[in-house]
């Protein structure tokens, strides 16, 4: 097979230093055969003080590695999909953010770029057929969440390559995306939420407790909150810093950046007055730390509200690895750190807060978002909507026996009739896990006006449902 280039030149690449959070990063440059500019950014790993040396050795090899391999590049017609893939992360690096290129860099290296090296599939050569096939492999092993981000990477790699006309268009169009299976995440009830976090004072856990299942934080928000994101006077808590992590070229680095997810998570949340002492007393402890550790504090990362004792900021796998095991150790269901935002927004839901309030709480970038991920658990909402098609009652069905009626119990100090109390049941009952379809088949033979607990009428209906599963 006769070799080409994607360059009809030998290609210069140049390059220099620059600091970035202390450390020295390459920049690199040069042109591609479509007279483009083409930058690369490659981290060196050193501090910036008492390594310019070394760093400048690193960029004279690194300016090297990239010319070879730039002149050693075959041309379009001979190009493996597997190498067009991993040349378009260099391609991407510089204009998205390190986080979002971390989780290309693994999809690509990791899972595509192997699959199609193996089968030795030229770029050009590409069918909706070999993208589907592959989708069959991994869905064997993987959800179709994860594969539709497979997905999003190999269609704006190929969108890539029809710009810079390597390839006539994209197959994209004819590829069977999977469908991702709709998310139904894990809750506390009230009483669950109240457990916690009287079971939770006082351990290192305690603050991402309240700000996950309270203000509905996502992690990287928890861990970045900073102490002048809290305004004691406005009492308000602004989630303005995020601290990630990502693996780059193998290695897990955290980044901590001035950005949120998106423009919507950039947002202003209310300091509560239990919160508000909560924190006044961990600046007090922190204020004592720093004495009692003298110049053994990490001075650096006390901004910080989450810190240990030496100051050192939290690290994401802490929360994400002992939260879990918590739960479990404490007696309560197992749940990700992530499922205390989904529990805040349940019981907003259940507390009816509007769907559109809770996407702002939550800082959603999108109402769809909110919707389709919770929209399911609005209880109170649907009830509301059953009582106002009045309409029903005046057939010989709703006056029928057996038709719900919500008319008071006065046997009991609990008024199990209200239109809150049935929603709260309701709502707690799908938090457990119960089947939708199964509430359904109960409030059809459920008797309101004599019921004496709706707990009790729901396990002894519901006992052959247990029996059965």
């Amino acid at each position: 097979m006769k070799t080409g280039h994607l360059h009809s030149k030998k290609v210069q690449v140049s390059g220099h230093l620059r600091e970035r959070r202390g450390y020295y990063h390459m920049a690199l440059s040069w042109m591609d055969k479509n007279g483009e500019r083409v930058r690369k950014s490659i981290s060196t790993g050193l501090p910036v003080k008492g390594n310019k040396k070394r760093a400048e050795e690193m960029l004279r090899a690194a300016r090297k590695e990239q010319q070879e391999r730039i002149s050693n590049m075959p041309d379009a017609g001979e190009l493996l999909f597997a190498d067009f893939m991993e040349q378009w992360l260099d391609v991407i690096k510089p204009d998205i953010k390190l986080t979002t290129f971390g989780g290309y860099q693994t999809n690509v290296q990791k899972t595509i770029a192997p699959y199609f090296r193996e089968h030795g599939i030229l770029l050009h050569e590409l069918t909706a057929s070999d993208v589907n096939e592959f989708y069959k492999v991994q869905l064997k092993r993987v959800t179709a969440m994860t594969v539709t981000k497979l997905h999003a990477n190999i269609s704006k790699a190929l969108k890539y390559a029809v710009e810079k006309e390597w390839i006539p268009f994209s197959i994209m169009s004819k590829v069977n995306r999977p469908k991702p299976e709709r998310f139904v995440g894990k809750f506390l009830r009230q009483s669950e939420a109240v457990e916690l976090f009287d079971t939770v004072k006082g351990h290192k856990l305690e603050l991402a407790v309240i700000l996950g299942a309270f203000y509905g934080l996502r992690r990287s928000e928890i861990i970045g909150l900073r102490w002048e994101s809290i305004d004691f006077e406005a009492n308000t808590i602004t989630i303005e810093h995020t601290v990630t992590q990502t693996h780059i070229d193998g290695k897990l680095i955290t980044i901590a950046d001035d950005t949120t997810k998106s423009k919507a998570s950039l947002r202003s949340l209310p300091l509560v007055p239990g919160f508000r002492a909560k924190l006044l007393a961990v600046k007090e402890e922190q204020e004592k730390n720093r004495k009692l550790c003298g110049k053994s504090y990490n001075s650096k990362e006390a901004k910080y509200i989450y810190t240990d004792v030496l100051g050192n900021r939290i690290k994401p796998s802490y929360l994400t690895n002992t939260f879990p095991e918590f739960m479990v150790k404490h007696g309560f269901k197992r749940l990700r750190l992530h499922d205390l935002r989904h529990s805040c927004a349940s019981l907003l839901l259940a507390n009816s807060v509007p769907l559109k309030q809770i996407q702002e709480w939550l800082g959603h970038s999108d109402f769809t978002i909110t919707a389709n991920t919770y929209a399911h658990l609005d209880i109170s909402s649907k009830v509301a909507s059953a009582k106002a098609m009045t309409w029903f009652d005046k057939t010989s069905l709703g006056q029928g026996e057996g038709s719900i009626k919500f008319t008071p119990n006065h046997q009991s100090d609990v008024d199990y009739s209200s239109e809150q109390y049935l929603p709260d049941f309701m709502h707690g009952l799908l938090c457990s896990g119960v089947p939708f379809h199964v509430i359904q088949d109960w409030l059809k033979q459920a008797d309101f006006t004599s019921i004496g607990s709706l707990d009790d009428s729901f396990k002894s209906f519901a006992k052959p449902y247990m029996v059965a599963n």
